[in-house]
């Protein structure tokens, strides 16, 4: 009988990573530890360990290693998304919050023979827990439109938010109002909230590669460390010091 799913763990150093691909089977990607980033056609994830991704088989996708990382892998054949998942499972690649029975569940996976019964049913709560998911907020829509385009990669290199929007269109030949309608038809994000976002999104990287709170509050462009952590709460929920995982450190 075939076997539907493969459960693979790996360590991967900083700089590492998976060029642009795609596979027939379904992929689950966890860091238990370190920060990986997902890229796809509609956009732009970072993983950290407080998340999981997802990409469909047959989906585009690369991976870039931001700092060292033990990863969790398991790949589904389509074969067993249609037996056990869900009706309800999402048709696209996401990432979502890590629940701590979805964490749970993970550990034992990886733990366990992944040719025993018990591994089958492990998988198969792994798709029900999966199904109830929200876009996390490290998730970075990117627009499809050439202009769209344009004016993403102008605003994301420009994460210190020091062009105005006016300054913004002109760079990418378009007008303030057609930038500003644009986004959030091709994005679901008005084109500030899209900024913002990307400001965060850089932060979060350079906060996974070991820079201070501060030292990249300056780099993102913020007045001060208290407005920055006021901002990555407001985009992520959580301080820049319970992303790093440092209780004890102030922001």
């Amino acid at each position: 009988m075939q076997q539907l799913f493969t459960i693979h763990r790996a360590s991967k150093p900083r700089g590492a990573g998976l060029p642009l691909h795609a596979h027939d089977e379904a992929q689950l990607i966890f860091a238990a530890s370190g920060m990986v980033q997902v890229h796809t056609e509609r956009g732009v994830w970072l993983v950290p360990p407080q998340l999981v991704g997802w990409i469909p088989g047959g989906v585009s996708h690369r991976l870039d290693i931001l700092s060292d990382a033990e990863l969790w892998l398991v790949l589904l054949h389509k074969q067993a998304l249609q037996d056990w998942a869900p009706s309800s499972f999402p048709d696209r690649a996401f990432v979502s919050r890590i629940a701590p029975l979805l964490r749970a569940l993970l550990d034992e996976a990886v733990a366990i023979d992944p040719a025993s019964d018990k591994a089958e049913l492990v998988v198969r709560l792994i798709l029900y827990e999966l199904t109830a998911t929200q876009d996390a907020p490290t998730f970075l829509p990117l627009p499809q439109s050439a202009l769209g385009r344009r004016l993403a990669e102008i605003a994301i290199a420009d994460h210190r938010n020091a062009l105005d929007l006016s300054d913004l269109a002109s760079r990418a030949a378009t007008s303030v109002r057609s930038a500003s309608r644009l986004f959030p038809t091709e994005t679901g994000m008005t084109l500030k909230a899209w900024r913002q976002r990307v400001r965060i999104v850089w932060a979060m990287e350079q906060l996974s590669r070991g820079e201070s709170i501060a030292r990249v509050a300056t780099q993102a462009g913020f007045a001060s460390t208290a407005a920055f952590s006021a901002a990555f709460r407001q985009v992520t929920s959580m301080t820049p010091t319970a992303f790093i995982g440092d209780p004890t450190s102030a922001a």
